[in-house]
């Protein structure tokens, strides 16, 4: 494969996700979106939309058995190295306020709503089911994670009760839907072959309405994620943009998928490309929008949580295709 084909290959899977956000920036500009609009629409995504996108995913799986579980292992140990990693980043600053935000955008990307897609488009069919897969075990420890995290700095203690934590973790739309699929998928193989399942079967259409809102959900939240765009001032976030930005968009993916080459040039395991797309997604996307939603409820730092999801979305544009070509280059993808 030539340079050019790496190129357009490259461009070809990352273009459609940056169009999407310029127009939902554009849109906002001229005042076709409203911030009335981007609020309902960004909790519409957050609570109904990638829920059911999640839900889709896992219940298309044939089976559980599909679980590459090498995969599975080594997406949970580089977590746990972002999570380490992401404590160190906390150094920069004094205000406990943002300690907890930097650590989440360490380790906790947008596989949901830009990962996941991304899978798709340079994994093909295969990418995109290791996707759901991993989502189905990264995104439940990724809303645990920030939980904890966005706790474990401040000083009100009653924010730190296990039960409160426990709520959020319960509460939260993502870890529902994930949870309710796997659900779904179990009972799907306990029943195969049965009445019950043959006649749910014919009941296309609750099918077809939860594969529309799940189709509807990449589309929306890259719109509203570029309309809720605001290059407003960063100062006094420097040291701590620059940090966790460089710690997620560069180090995240140099550990997830070099760290997976180094490992098959070892000879310790083998991933193959399908698994290497899914790693780009799960550990080269920005922090995930909801980051910060989460952050402002949590009584953390929710303007240095936006200006995060913001410079880490706009930096990955470049980083993103980096690492895609580079993977395409040296055979891995």
């Amino acid at each position: 494969m030539n340079l050019l084909e790496i190129f357009l290959f490259t461009v070809n899977a990352i273009l459609p996700l940056i169009l999407l956000i310029l127009l939902g920036y554009f849109l906002k500009k001229v005042g076709i979106l409203s911030k009335e609009f981007l609020t309902k629409g960004n909790k519409v995504v957050f609570r109904v939309c990638l829920p059911t996108l999640l839900f889709c995913n896992i219940t298309n799986l044939e089976s559980i058995r599909e679980i590459p579980l090498n995969a599975v292992l080594f997406a949970l140990a580089v977590i746990a190295l972002l999570v380490f990693i992401g404590y160190l980043s906390t150094f920069v600053t004094r205000d406990e306020k943002q300690k907890g935000v930097m650590m989440q955008c360490v380790f906790r990307s947008n596989f949901a709503l830009i990962g996941i897609p991304l899978a798709e488009m340079i994994g093909g069919s295969q990418g995109v089911t290791i996707a759901a897969i991993l989502s189905a075990i990264t995104i439940p420890i990724y809303n645990v994670l920030a939980v904890i995290v966005l706790n474990a700095f401040l000083e009100e203690k009653g924010n730190r009760s296990a039960s409160k934590q426990l709520k959020e973790i319960a509460k939260n739309p993502l870890i529902i839907g994930v949870v309710l699929g796997l659900i779904a998928l179990t009972l799907k193989q306990l029943l195969a072959g049965s009445p019950i399942l043959d006649t749910l079967g014919r009941l296309s259409f609750i099918e077809t309405t939860l594969n529309y809102i799940s189709r509807t959900a990449t589309p929306l939240a890259l719109l509203v994620l570029g309309g809720q765009f605001e290059f407003s001032s960063v100062k006094g976030y420097r040291k701590q943009i620059v940090v966790a930005t460089l710690a997620r968009t560069i180090i995240a993916p140099l550990l997830g998928v070099f760290g997976a080459y180094l490992l098959m040039a070892c000879h310790v395991t083998h991933f193959e490309p399908a698994a290497i797309a899914a790693f780009i997604a799960l550990f080269g996307t920005p922090v995930a929008v909801s980051s910060a939603i989460m952050a402002d409820e949590m009584n953390n730092d929710g303007q240095l949580a936006a200006q995060l999801v913001v410079w880490t979305s706009l930096i990955s544009i470049l980083t993103l295709f980096v690492f895609i070509f580079v993977s395409r280059m040296i055979g891995i993808l």
